[in-house]
Formats: C-alpha cells, sequence, structure tokens
C-alpha cells in the first residue's frame, strides 16, 4: 500500500469512527458545535503547548484531538446538509488555489513579502472592505496585536528598517514613564498599550514570535519559581518565612540548572 493510499485509510477510519459515535454515544449525540467550541479552544491551545515544548510525540497527539473536532463539526453540518467534510476540504482546496497564483497561475514572486502582499490584495479582491476584516476579534490581545500589523505590513503600511522600530519603542517608553511622573492611571494604561503594541512590532522586524516568546519566559519562570518551592520545602520552611536574599540564592541555582 502506498503513503497515499495508507493516508486515506487512516482519515476514511477516522470518518467511520466519528459517524458511529454520533450514532451510538450518547455524550457524542448531545453534542452541537456551540458545545464543542470552547473545547476547540483548549486542544488548540493544548497543540500550542505541545510545539512550544518540542514534544513531537504529543504534537501528533494533539493534532489528532483538533482533527477529531474538525470531523466532528464537519459531520454535524452534514446532518442539516449545510455542508459535509468534502466541501470542507474543498473548499480550502479552491482557496488554496486562488489565493496562490504564483503556483497555479502566471503571477511571479520573488519572496515571501511578495507572497503575504499578494494574499491580502486578492482577499480585497474577494469582496472584503477592510485587510484587519479577517482578525478574529476573541484573539488574545497579544495575538491580535501580532496579526493585525502583520496585515497591514502586506499591504505595504510598514516601517522600513528594524531600527526605525526600536526607536519608536524608546519613544513610547518616555512617553509611559512621562505619565508615570504625572500620575495619571488612565493615560499611563494607554501608554502602556503602546509600549506592548511597539515591543510586538519590534518583535516582528526581529523574527521573533511575541505569544511565544512571552510564553518561554512564562515556563521558564515557573520552572524557577517550583524549584524555589522544593527547596523551601526540602527545609521545612514556608516562603513567607523565607527572606528575599534567601530565596535569591535559590533562585540563582534553578538558573543554572
Amino acid at each position: 500500500m502506498s503513503e497515499r493510499a495508507s493516508q486515506l485509510k487512516a482519515f476514511d477510519r477516522l470518518l467511520t469512527i466519528m459517524d458511529e459515535l454520533r450514532a451510538q454515544c450518547p455524550w457524542d449525540k448531545k453534542q452541537t458545535m456551540e458545545s464543542l467550541r470552547h473545547l476547540t479552544i483548549e486542544e488548540v491551545y493544548e497543540l500550542g503547548d505541545a510545539i512550544l515544548d518540542k514534544d513531537l510525540d504529543e504534537v501528533k497527539k494533539e493534532l489528532g484531538d483538533v482533527l477529531l473536532h474538525i470531523v466532528f463539526y464537519a459531520k454535524i453540518g452534514s446532518e442539516t446538509k449545510a455542508f459535509d467534510i468534502a466541501d470542507v476540504c474543498n473548499t480550502i482546496c479552491d482557496k488554496l488555489i486562488d489565493r496562490h497564483p504564483h503556483i497555479y497561475g502566471d503571477v511571479e514572486v520573488s519572496n515571501e513579502d511578495d507572497v503575504k502582499r499578494n494574499w491580502e490584495e486578492l482577499k480585497l479582491k474577494e469582496g472584503k472592505k477592510s485587510v484587519l476584516e479577517g482578525v478574529p476579534k476573541s484573539l488574545p490581545a497579544m495575538v491580535k496585536a501580532n496579526r493585525v500589523q502583520d496585515k497591514v505590513a502586506g499591504v505595504g503600511f510598514d516601517w522600513e528598517k528594524p531600527e526605525q522600530v526600536f526607536e519608536k519603542v524608546e519613544e513610547e517608553l518616555t512617553e509611559l514613564k512621562a505619565e508615570i511622573k504625572a500620575g495619571n492611571t488612565d493615560k499611563i494604561e494607554n501608554e502602556f498599550g503602546d509600549v506592548l503594541f511597539s515591543m510586538v512590532n519590534y518583535a516582528r522586524f526581529l523574527k521573533v514570535n511575541p505569544e511565544n516568546a512571552l510564553e518561554r519566559t512564562n515556563k521558564k519562570f515557573i520552572k524557577r519559581f517550583q524549584y524555589l518551592e522544593e527547596k523551601a520545602k526540602s527545609l521545612n520552611k514556608s516562603l513567607k518565612d523565607m527572606s528575599l536574599a534567601e530565596m535569591d540564592i535559590y533562585w540563582e541555582e534553578a538558573k543554572k540548572l
């Protein structure tokens, strides 16, 4: 059996199991698109964790969970004859062909930026009123900032050099310091947002994903703090009873580890 045939057989097996579960399992029978929504979001976050942990075995499992949800939505859609899994596949295939005229047409591109620029221009030709129309409203703020900046850059609204963006970061920090000094809470929050937005923009120029970078730091901090907690426990002490100087010793140990 060829590799493609094996893949199609595995996908057919999943579709068959989905049909059986929807028909026979009390829990699966009850599910709606709305009831699955929060579970799907959770599964995608779990996939994100596995990717950041570089745990490929876990990535494989989490991809399976996400694929199950896609098949589940398609099954529900087929029950009202709105769409089925073939429609889902064909819709994304058609979009990919339309959005890649440099592969399936006669458009020429020289780099990745050209591809992204064409992508956004094609979206507008498809009837979208704004290049920002496709940014989900419920995205986490940092992810949204990154997507917004990426999309406007795709139509040429962008800085020319990373140095210019860093100057903007410094400018926003100066404005934040001024508002902190003035003690205006509302303006402090406003300027703090500007600092974060400009940092996200700078990350894009450095080819760094800000969400991934922050999550790596979160994981690093959690690991070090838990080491500190374990050390305190081994000494029969509470962290509250330890001085900052004592805690710093174990924090430095954790950093070395």
